[in-house]
Protein backbone atom coordinates (compact mmCIF):
# COMPACT_ATOMS: atom_id res chain seq x y z
CA UNK A 1 0.00 0.00 0.00
CA UNK A 2 1.04 3.62 -0.36
CA UNK A 3 1.99 4.28 3.27
CA UNK A 4 3.14 1.04 4.91
CA UNK A 5 4.45 0.72 8.45
CA UNK A 6 7.76 -1.15 8.64
CA UNK A 7 7.22 -2.75 5.25
CA UNK A 8 3.62 -3.87 5.84
CA UNK A 9 0.26 -2.35 4.89
CA UNK A 10 -1.52 -0.87 7.90
CA UNK A 11 -4.44 -3.26 7.38
CA UNK A 12 -2.01 -6.17 7.73
CA UNK A 13 -1.48 -5.41 11.42
CA UNK A 14 -5.24 -5.17 11.94
CA UNK A 15 -5.79 -8.55 10.30
CA UNK A 16 -3.10 -10.04 12.56
CA UNK A 17 -5.01 -9.38 15.77
CA UNK A 18 -8.36 -10.21 14.17
CA UNK A 19 -7.01 -13.61 13.09
CA UNK A 20 -5.33 -14.11 16.49
CA UNK A 21 -8.74 -13.57 18.10
CA UNK A 22 -9.98 -16.65 16.24
CA UNK A 23 -12.18 -15.12 13.54
CA UNK A 24 -13.86 -17.79 11.44
CA UNK A 25 -14.31 -15.45 8.51
CA UNK A 26 -12.82 -12.06 7.71
CA UNK A 27 -14.38 -9.43 5.45
CA UNK A 28 -12.57 -6.20 4.59
CA UNK A 29 -14.68 -3.26 3.40
CA UNK A 30 -12.78 -1.04 0.97
CA UNK A 31 -13.65 2.28 -0.58
CA UNK A 32 -11.10 4.67 -2.05
CA UNK A 33 -8.53 2.86 -4.26
CA UNK A 34 -9.89 -0.55 -3.32
CA UNK A 35 -7.88 -2.12 -6.16
CA UNK A 36 -4.66 -1.46 -4.22
CA UNK A 37 -6.10 -3.23 -1.21
CA UNK A 38 -6.93 -6.27 -3.32
CA UNK A 39 -3.33 -6.43 -4.51
CA UNK A 40 -1.98 -6.15 -0.97
CA UNK A 41 -4.32 -8.77 0.53
CA UNK A 42 -4.51 -11.76 -1.80
CA UNK A 43 -6.93 -14.39 -0.57
CA UNK A 44 -8.83 -12.00 1.72
CA UNK A 45 -12.54 -11.39 1.08
CA UNK A 46 -12.91 -7.73 0.10
CA UNK A 47 -16.19 -5.95 -0.56
CA UNK A 48 -16.36 -2.48 -2.07
CA UNK A 49 -18.31 0.40 -0.57
CA UNK A 50 -19.31 2.14 -3.79
CA UNK A 51 -20.32 5.41 -2.16
CA UNK A 52 -18.51 6.62 0.93
CA UNK A 53 -21.53 7.20 3.15
CA UNK A 54 -19.95 6.58 6.54
CA UNK A 55 -18.91 3.75 8.83
CA UNK A 56 -22.44 2.41 9.27
CA UNK A 57 -22.89 2.10 5.52
CA UNK A 58 -19.47 0.43 5.30
CA UNK A 59 -20.51 -2.30 7.75
CA UNK A 60 -23.84 -2.71 5.96
CA UNK A 61 -21.89 -3.29 2.74
CA UNK A 62 -20.56 -6.51 4.30
CA UNK A 63 -24.08 -7.82 5.03
CA UNK A 64 -24.31 -9.90 1.88
CA UNK A 65 -20.89 -11.48 2.48
CA UNK A 66 -22.08 -12.50 5.97
CA UNK A 67 -25.49 -13.79 4.88
CA UNK A 68 -26.67 -16.60 7.12
CA UNK A 69 -24.04 -15.96 9.80
CA UNK A 70 -25.55 -16.28 13.29
CA UNK A 71 -22.56 -15.76 15.59
CA UNK A 72 -20.80 -12.70 16.96
CA UNK A 73 -19.33 -10.06 14.65
CA UNK A 74 -16.12 -8.23 15.54
CA UNK A 75 -15.91 -4.82 13.85
CA UNK A 76 -12.56 -3.03 13.84
CA UNK A 77 -11.45 0.13 12.05
CA UNK A 78 -8.83 -0.57 9.41
CA UNK A 79 -6.58 2.31 10.50
CA UNK A 80 -5.87 1.07 14.06
CA UNK A 81 -2.73 -1.09 13.75
CA UNK A 82 -1.70 -0.68 17.40
CA UNK A 83 -4.57 -2.49 19.05
CA UNK A 84 -3.30 -5.23 21.34
CA UNK A 85 -4.36 -8.84 20.78
CA UNK A 86 -5.12 -9.05 24.51
CA UNK A 87 -7.62 -6.19 24.35
CA UNK A 88 -9.47 -7.80 21.44
CA UNK A 89 -9.59 -11.17 23.18
CA UNK A 90 -10.92 -9.51 26.34
CA UNK A 91 -13.54 -7.65 24.28
CA UNK A 92 -14.82 -10.93 22.83
CA UNK A 93 -14.66 -12.71 26.20
CA UNK A 94 -16.72 -10.05 27.99
CA UNK A 95 -19.20 -9.86 25.12
CA UNK A 96 -19.89 -13.60 25.21
CA UNK A 97 -19.96 -13.89 28.99
CA UNK A 98 -22.41 -10.98 29.38
CA UNK A 99 -24.66 -12.02 26.48
CA UNK A 100 -24.69 -8.34 25.48
CA UNK A 101 -26.07 -7.17 22.16
CA UNK A 102 -22.98 -5.00 21.73
CA UNK A 103 -19.68 -4.55 23.55
CA UNK A 104 -17.45 -1.54 22.94
CA UNK A 105 -13.70 -1.09 23.49
CA UNK A 106 -13.10 2.22 25.29
CA UNK A 107 -10.25 4.27 26.75
CA UNK A 108 -9.87 7.36 28.92
CA UNK A 109 -7.75 10.23 27.60
CA UNK A 110 -6.62 13.50 29.13
CA UNK A 111 -7.23 15.07 25.71
CA UNK A 112 -10.11 13.26 23.97
CA UNK A 113 -10.32 15.70 21.05
CA UNK A 114 -11.25 14.09 17.70
CA UNK A 115 -12.66 10.93 19.27
CA UNK A 116 -16.25 9.82 19.80
CA UNK A 117 -17.34 10.16 23.46
CA UNK A 118 -18.95 7.42 25.52
CA UNK A 119 -22.18 8.73 27.07
CA UNK A 120 -23.46 6.89 30.15
CA UNK A 121 -26.51 7.21 32.36
CA UNK A 122 -26.56 7.67 36.15
CA UNK A 123 -26.11 3.91 36.61
CA UNK A 124 -23.02 3.85 34.41
CA UNK A 125 -24.73 2.15 31.49
CA UNK A 126 -23.69 3.19 27.97
CA UNK A 127 -26.52 5.07 26.30
CA UNK A 128 -24.83 6.19 23.09
CA UNK A 129 -21.59 7.21 21.41
CA UNK A 130 -21.38 10.87 20.42
CA UNK A 131 -19.10 11.78 17.52
CA UNK A 132 -16.87 14.83 17.97
CA UNK A 133 -18.69 16.75 15.22
CA UNK A 134 -22.05 16.20 16.96
CA UNK A 135 -20.98 16.68 20.59
CA UNK A 136 -22.16 19.52 22.80
CA UNK A 137 -19.67 21.42 24.95
CA UNK A 138 -20.63 19.28 27.94
CA UNK A 139 -20.19 16.07 25.94
CA UNK A 140 -16.80 17.20 24.69
CA UNK A 141 -15.64 17.25 28.32
CA UNK A 142 -16.21 13.49 28.59
CA UNK A 143 -12.80 11.78 28.82
CA UNK A 144 -13.95 8.23 27.94
CA UNK A 145 -13.68 7.68 24.21
CA UNK A 146 -14.61 5.09 21.61
CA UNK A 147 -11.51 3.19 20.40
CA UNK A 148 -13.17 1.83 17.26
CA UNK A 149 -13.52 -1.88 18.06
CA UNK A 150 -16.87 -3.53 18.78
CA UNK A 151 -18.46 -6.94 19.20
CA UNK A 152 -22.07 -7.41 18.07
CA UNK A 153 -24.62 -10.15 17.79
CA UNK A 154 -24.99 -10.57 14.04
CA UNK A 155 -28.77 -10.23 13.77
CA UNK A 156 -29.02 -7.33 16.17
CA UNK A 157 -26.28 -5.41 14.35
CA UNK A 158 -27.93 -5.41 10.95
CA UNK A 159 -31.40 -4.76 12.38
CA UNK A 160 -30.03 -1.67 14.12
CA UNK A 161 -28.20 -0.54 11.00
CA UNK A 162 -31.52 -0.53 9.14
CA UNK A 163 -32.85 1.99 11.69
CA UNK A 164 -30.08 4.60 11.67
CA UNK A 165 -30.30 7.71 9.49
CA UNK A 166 -27.72 10.22 8.20
CA UNK A 167 -29.10 12.96 10.43
CA UNK A 168 -25.80 14.60 11.28
CA UNK A 169 -23.44 17.32 10.11
CA UNK A 170 -21.69 14.96 7.67
CA UNK A 171 -24.87 13.41 6.26
CA UNK A 172 -23.34 9.98 6.86
CA UNK A 173 -24.52 6.74 8.44
CA UNK A 174 -22.51 6.48 11.67
CA UNK A 175 -21.89 2.97 12.99
CA UNK A 176 -21.76 4.53 16.45
CA UNK A 177 -25.46 5.45 16.16
CA UNK A 178 -26.21 1.72 16.40
CA UNK A 179 -25.31 1.86 20.11
CA UNK A 180 -27.95 4.51 20.81
CA UNK A 181 -30.53 2.59 18.80
CA UNK A 182 -29.85 -0.61 20.73
CA UNK A 183 -30.03 1.19 24.08
CA UNK A 184 -33.42 2.72 23.25
CA UNK A 185 -34.79 -0.72 22.44
CA UNK A 186 -33.64 -2.04 25.82
CA UNK A 187 -30.68 -4.09 24.67
CA UNK A 188 -27.60 -4.57 26.85
CA UNK A 189 -24.45 -2.61 25.95
CA UNK A 190 -21.18 -3.57 27.65
CA UNK A 191 -17.70 -2.05 27.50
CA UNK A 192 -14.08 -3.12 27.96
CA UNK A 193 -11.22 -0.67 28.71
CA UNK A 194 -8.22 -0.88 26.38
CA UNK A 195 -5.06 -2.12 28.11
CA UNK A 196 -2.84 0.67 26.78
CA UNK A 197 -3.75 4.20 25.68
CA UNK A 198 -1.18 3.96 22.86
CA UNK A 199 -3.34 1.32 21.19
CA UNK A 200 -6.06 3.75 20.23
CA UNK A 201 -4.05 5.70 17.67
CA UNK A 202 -5.70 5.75 14.25
CA UNK A 203 -3.74 6.71 11.15
CA UNK A 204 -5.23 9.96 9.88
CA UNK A 205 -2.09 12.01 9.15
CA UNK A 206 1.64 11.73 8.51
CA UNK A 207 2.20 12.54 12.17
CA UNK A 208 -0.02 9.63 13.18
CA UNK A 209 1.88 7.38 10.78
CA UNK A 210 5.22 8.36 12.30
CA UNK A 211 3.95 7.86 15.87
CA UNK A 212 2.47 4.45 15.06
CA UNK A 213 5.75 3.43 13.43
CA UNK A 214 7.67 4.44 16.56
CA UNK A 215 5.40 2.44 18.84
CA UNK A 216 5.41 -0.67 16.66
CA UNK A 217 9.18 -0.47 16.32
CA UNK A 218 9.57 -0.35 20.10
CA UNK A 219 7.30 -3.36 20.50
CA UNK A 220 9.29 -5.40 17.99
CA UNK A 221 12.65 -4.46 19.50
CA UNK A 222 11.36 -5.23 22.99
CA UNK A 223 10.19 -8.66 21.88
CA UNK A 224 13.62 -9.53 20.47
CA UNK A 225 15.41 -8.29 23.58
CA UNK A 226 13.07 -10.38 25.75
CA UNK A 227 14.12 -13.36 23.62
CA UNK A 228 17.82 -12.89 24.32
CA UNK A 229 18.96 -10.57 21.52
CA UNK A 230 21.21 -7.63 22.46
CA UNK A 231 20.29 -4.36 20.75
CA UNK A 232 22.88 -1.80 21.75
CA UNK A 233 20.94 1.29 20.65
CA UNK A 234 17.19 0.75 20.22
CA UNK A 235 16.69 4.41 19.27
CA UNK A 236 18.56 4.00 15.97
CA UNK A 237 17.81 0.34 15.23
CA UNK A 238 14.87 -0.70 13.05
CA UNK A 239 13.67 -4.28 12.80
CA UNK A 240 10.64 -5.09 10.66
CA UNK A 241 7.97 -7.68 11.54
CA UNK A 242 8.53 -11.35 10.63
CA UNK A 243 12.25 -11.29 11.46
CA UNK A 244 13.82 -14.20 13.35
CA UNK A 245 16.98 -13.61 15.41
CA UNK A 246 18.76 -16.23 17.50
CA UNK A 247 19.73 -15.78 21.14
CA UNK A 248 22.96 -14.02 22.02
CA UNK A 249 23.16 -12.19 18.71
CA UNK A 250 24.19 -8.53 18.97
CA UNK A 251 22.64 -5.80 16.80
CA UNK A 252 24.69 -2.60 16.72
CA UNK A 253 23.43 0.99 16.16
CA UNK A 254 21.81 2.34 12.98
CA UNK A 255 21.06 -1.12 11.60
CA UNK A 256 17.95 -1.86 9.51
CA UNK A 257 16.65 -5.42 9.25
CA UNK A 258 13.72 -5.77 6.88
CA UNK A 259 11.04 -8.46 6.59
CA UNK A 260 11.75 -12.12 5.82
CA UNK A 261 15.20 -12.20 7.43
CA UNK A 262 16.49 -15.02 9.62
CA UNK A 263 19.61 -14.60 11.75
CA UNK A 264 21.31 -17.37 13.73
CA UNK A 265 22.84 -17.34 17.20
CA UNK A 266 25.94 -15.46 18.32
CA UNK A 267 25.96 -13.22 15.24
CA UNK A 268 27.16 -9.60 15.17
CA UNK A 269 25.28 -7.25 12.84
CA UNK A 270 26.11 -3.59 12.23
CA UNK A 271 26.60 -0.77 12.88
CA UNK A 272 25.01 0.81 9.78
CA UNK A 273 24.14 -2.55 8.23
CA UNK A 274 21.06 -3.23 6.11
CA UNK A 275 19.62 -6.72 5.76
CA UNK A 276 16.83 -6.90 3.19
CA UNK A 277 14.29 -9.61 2.41
CA UNK A 278 15.47 -13.16 1.83
CA UNK A 279 18.64 -12.93 3.95
CA UNK A 280 19.64 -15.98 5.98
CA UNK A 281 22.61 -15.84 8.37
CA UNK A 282 24.03 -18.94 10.02
CA UNK A 283 25.44 -18.96 13.53
CA UNK A 284 28.41 -16.77 14.46
CA UNK A 285 28.28 -14.65 11.30
CA UNK A 286 29.67 -11.10 11.35
CA UNK A 287 28.05 -8.44 9.16
CA UNK A 288 29.80 -5.16 9.75
CA UNK A 289 29.40 -1.48 9.03
CA UNK A 290 27.86 -0.28 5.77
CA UNK A 291 27.13 -3.80 4.51
CA UNK A 292 23.95 -4.47 2.53
CA UNK A 293 22.62 -7.98 1.90
CA UNK A 294 19.53 -9.04 -0.06
CA UNK A 295 18.26 -12.53 -0.96
CA UNK A 296 21.56 -13.92 0.32
CA UNK A 297 22.34 -16.96 2.47
CA UNK A 298 25.52 -16.87 4.56
CA UNK A 299 27.09 -19.88 6.26
CA UNK A 300 28.34 -20.03 9.83
CA UNK A 301 31.55 -18.27 10.88
CA UNK A 302 31.63 -16.11 7.75
CA UNK A 303 32.78 -12.49 8.05
CA UNK A 304 31.51 -9.60 5.90
CA UNK A 305 33.02 -6.73 7.81
CA UNK A 306 32.95 -3.53 5.77
CA UNK A 307 31.38 -1.58 2.91
CA UNK A 308 30.07 -4.52 0.85
CA UNK A 309 27.00 -5.43 -1.18
CA UNK A 310 25.94 -9.04 -1.68
CA UNK A 311 22.76 -9.66 -3.64
CA UNK A 312 21.33 -13.03 -4.74
CA UNK A 313 24.34 -14.83 -3.32
CA UNK A 314 25.00 -18.11 -1.53
CA UNK A 315 28.05 -17.83 0.68
CA UNK A 316 29.54 -20.85 2.40
CA UNK A 317 30.98 -21.26 5.88
CA UNK A 318 34.21 -19.73 7.10
CA UNK A 319 34.40 -17.26 4.20
CA UNK A 320 36.11 -13.87 4.50
CA UNK A 321 34.56 -11.10 2.39
CA UNK A 322 36.96 -8.16 2.05
CA UNK A 323 35.93 -4.52 2.30
CA UNK A 324 34.20 -3.12 -0.77
CA UNK A 325 33.21 -6.49 -2.27
CA UNK A 326 30.28 -6.35 -4.68
CA UNK A 327 28.24 -9.09 -6.33
CA UNK A 328 26.98 -7.47 -9.53
CA UNK A 329 23.72 -9.42 -9.61
CA UNK A 330 21.58 -7.37 -12.04
CA UNK A 331 22.30 -7.36 -15.77
CA UNK A 332 19.49 -5.00 -16.71
CA UNK A 333 16.92 -7.77 -17.11
CA UNK A 334 17.59 -10.53 -14.60
CA UNK A 335 18.87 -10.96 -11.04
CA UNK A 336 21.69 -13.51 -11.32
CA UNK A 337 23.26 -15.66 -8.61
CA UNK A 338 26.74 -15.78 -7.11
CA UNK A 339 27.97 -18.87 -5.26
CA UNK A 340 31.01 -18.66 -2.96
CA UNK A 341 32.32 -21.91 -1.52
CA UNK A 342 33.42 -22.68 2.03
CA UNK A 343 36.62 -21.04 3.31
CA UNK A 344 37.04 -18.84 0.22
CA UNK A 345 38.69 -15.45 0.64
CA UNK A 346 37.46 -12.45 -1.34
CA UNK A 347 39.92 -9.56 -1.49
CA UNK A 348 39.29 -5.87 -0.90
CA UNK A 349 37.35 -4.17 -3.69
CA UNK A 350 36.61 -7.36 -5.64
CA UNK A 351 33.68 -7.41 -8.07
CA UNK A 352 31.96 -10.71 -8.88
CA UNK A 353 29.75 -10.38 -11.96
CA UNK A 354 26.93 -12.89 -11.70
CA UNK A 355 26.24 -15.59 -12.60
CA UNK A 356 29.52 -16.90 -11.28
CA UNK A 357 30.88 -19.48 -8.83
CA UNK A 358 33.92 -19.32 -6.58
CA UNK A 359 35.18 -22.72 -5.46
CA UNK A 360 35.98 -23.83 -1.93
CA UNK A 361 39.18 -22.35 -0.55
CA UNK A 362 39.70 -20.09 -3.60
CA UNK A 363 41.36 -16.70 -3.17
CA UNK A 364 40.20 -13.62 -5.10
CA UNK A 365 42.86 -10.89 -5.14
CA UNK A 366 42.27 -7.28 -4.16
CA UNK A 367 40.55 -5.23 -6.86
CA UNK A 368 39.92 -8.32 -8.95
CA UNK A 369 36.97 -8.41 -11.40
CA UNK A 370 35.56 -11.86 -12.06
CA UNK A 371 33.49 -11.80 -15.29
CA UNK A 372 30.16 -13.58 -15.48
CA UNK A 373 30.40 -17.26 -16.19
CA UNK A 374 34.13 -17.43 -15.42
CA UNK A 375 33.92 -19.80 -12.49
CA UNK A 376 36.92 -19.96 -10.18
CA UNK A 377 38.17 -23.49 -9.46
CA UNK A 378 38.46 -24.88 -5.97
CA UNK A 379 41.62 -23.70 -4.21
CA UNK A 380 42.69 -21.39 -7.05
CA UNK A 381 44.13 -17.89 -6.59
CA UNK A 382 43.08 -15.27 -9.13
CA UNK A 383 44.13 -11.66 -9.65
CA UNK A 384 43.67 -8.85 -12.15
CA UNK A 385 41.03 -7.25 -14.36
CA UNK A 386 39.64 -9.48 -15.71
CA UNK A 387 40.52 -12.25 -13.27
CA UNK A 388 43.26 -14.67 -14.28
CA UNK A 389 44.50 -17.68 -12.42
CA UNK A 390 47.77 -17.05 -10.62
CA UNK A 391 47.98 -20.37 -8.85
CA UNK A 392 45.99 -23.57 -8.84
CA UNK A 393 45.50 -25.79 -5.86
CA UNK A 394 47.86 -28.78 -6.08
CA UNK A 395 46.14 -32.02 -6.94
CA UNK A 396 45.84 -34.46 -4.15
CA UNK A 397 47.46 -37.82 -4.79
CA UNK A 398 45.16 -40.73 -4.50
CA UNK A 399 46.29 -43.50 -2.18
CA UNK A 400 46.14 -46.98 -3.70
Amino acid sequence: MKNPILGRPIIGYVLDFVNAAGADKTVVVAGYKSELLKEALPGVKIVVQKRLLGSGDAVNTAKKALAGFKGDILVVCGDTPLLEKGSIRELIKVHRASHASATVLTAKLANPTCYGRIARDSKGRITRIVEETEATLAEKCISEINVGAYCFRAGGLFDALDEIRPDNNKSEYFLTDVIGTMHKSGKTIESVPAKDADTIIGINSRRDLAEATRILKERILGSHMDNGVSITDPRTTTIYPDVEIGRDTVIYPSTVIERDVKIGRYCHVGPFARLRGGVRLGDMVEVGNFVELVRTAVGRLTRIKHLSYLGDARVGSGVNIGAGTITANFDGKNKNKTVIGDRASIGVGAILIAPVEVGQGAVIGAGCVVPKGRNIPRGATVVGVPARILKRSPRRRRCI
